[in-house]
């Protein structure tokens, strides 16, 4: 069966489909994000703990700032996918609802639009995904920096470079 073909009531049970799967993966996505918030400000107070309470060489502190610089980088770019959607200037769905009469409302239920509504959440849930990967790619590159100032640390220290 093709897309020209296909009844008008499974047309309907596609989009009904593909809209649940989408509302999953946004669901999905805020999920994740709040995990690696989470993450991401435990291992803030650890380095800060770090830092604050050991003498560190300066060499193993500006590694371990450019691992901060990225950690809360990071952290921006989760708020932003974590941030509501509202939908601006053409809000749809319950942002829409929100403002219309019940006369409005009821036709804008019963409107034929679930092909636009999807296609809008779809864009939304790639965006998110999107700045989700960024955030953990920032999240490993602070990883990678915080590793690199404990090695330095720690080479400095066997050498008696530590003061």
């Amino acid at each position: 069966m093709t897309p020209e073909t296909m009844t008008a009531p499974g047309a309907d049970a596609v989009l009904a489909a593909a809209h649940a799967e989408v509302k999953t993966e946004i669901g999905r996505t805020d999920s994740k994000a709040s995990l690696l918030l989470a993450f991401n400000g435990a291992l803030l107070a650890g380095v800060w703990t770090v830092a604050t309470s050991l003498p560190l060489p300066p060499a193993a502190l500006a590694i371990g700032a450019v691992g901060v610089v990225l950690l809360v980088a990071s952290v921006a770019v989760l708020l932003a996918a974590v941030r509501p959607n509202l939908g601006g200037a053409r809000p749809k769905g319950f942002p829409l609802w929100a403002t219309l009469p019940a006369e409005q409302l009821r036709a804008a239920l019963l409107a034929d639009d679930l092909g636009e509504h999807v296609g809008r959440l779809s864009r939304l849930a790639v965006g998110k995904f999107a700045r989700l990967q960024r955030a953990v790619d920032l999240t490993r590159a602070a990883g990678a920096a915080f590793t690199a100032a404990a090695l330095v640390a720690a080479a400095l220290a066997l050498v008696g470079g530590v003061r």
